[in-house]
């Protein structure tokens, strides 16, 4: 079977240390956390940044600190960052990815409500609805082309991933096009195999495509993934433990057992630079 593409989603937005005392924070813990990863297979960094004390951070700044400490310790990683946010303005969303122009980045592909249920006390947390109107759309991945970023399109349910196609007819997309199936966040998609094999029937000829499971169900999901010829993320923002039960200590310790799958099942972790081949991306130059 083919190659397998390994991201690393390091911190996300939403976790703590309170829930998990292995959060990186700082550009430099983000940064060490991802080599890690990579040392561990991982080819892509999916990150999202972080002020010192752990609230999330917006400013071109911080994601500059955030650039310069990954390429020193990884120099050729793919680097992805992130888009996502609410309530924040869509210039504010994007004006990272015009002054960085990283490889990748994130471009949600539809709206939702977004919320964490807690059945224990009955109660919802993060209620909110995460807004993604076509015009952001367009205007995010205009923005990507200018930069040279290639769009990483996050589906966190069925109909996002159709959403790419008015975007394919305007030429603003052109393959490869690669597809993130987000499942087992409420309000979208469930997590499911079922599920993520109908996700993967739907995409556009020409796709890439990764399952981005959310909480424990993740390893199902990433074994799905790997039967079914696609490719996986693991780490820290999606999920804490291992497949074993134990909190990773590390997103290391999880893009390890992702290869531990993946050679189960007859897959080979892509090396960087084959799995900037595949994605039609130039190296680094440093």
């Amino acid at each position: 079977m083919s190659k397998v593409v390994i991201t690393a989603a390091l911190t996300g937005v939403l976790a703590t240390r309170e829930q998990c005392p292995y959060i990186p924070y700082t550009p430099e813990e983000i940064a060490e956390e991802g080599r890690r990863a990579v040392e561990a297979g991982a080819a892509i960094l999916h990150i999202h940044a972080r002020q010192d004390n752990g609230a999330p951070a917006f400013d071109v700044e911080t994601y500059r600190r955030i650039y310069e400490a990954v390429r020193a310790k990884t120099p050729d990683v793919i680097i992805n960052f992130s888009t996502g946010a609410v309530g924040i303005p869509r210039e504010e969303r994007i004006h990272h990815i015009k002054a960085l122009k990283p490889d990748m980045a994130a471009l949600n592909m539809g709206s939702m409500n977004y919320a964490i249920y807690s059945p224990k006390t009955k109660q919802f947390y993060f209620d909110f609805v995460f807004q993604n109107p076509f015009a952001d759309i367009q205007y995010f991945l205009t923005s990507m082309r200018e930069a040279g970023t290639l769009p990483e399109m996050e589906a966190f349910d069925c109909g996002h991933i159709h959403n790419a196609t008015p975007f394919i007819d305007m030429g603003l997309l052109k393959p490869p096009y690669v597809f993130s199936f987000v499942m087992g966040v409420l309000g979208g998609i469930p997590a499911t195999v079922e599920n993520l094999l109908h996700q993967a029937r739907n995409v556009p000829p020409g796709s890439h495509w990764q399952v981005i499971g959310i909480g424990r169900k993740q390893w199902a999901l990433v074994a799905g993934a790997l039967t079914l010829g696609g490719h996986i993320r693991v780490g820290l923002e999606d999920n804490f433990y291992l497949p074993e039960g134990p909190m990773a200590k590390s997103n290391g310790e999880l893009v390890e057992a992702a290869v531990r799958f993946a050679r189960a099942l007859g897959r080979e972790p892509a090396s960087i630079a084959e799995a900037r081949q595949m994605l039609q991306l130039p190296p680094v130059h440093v």
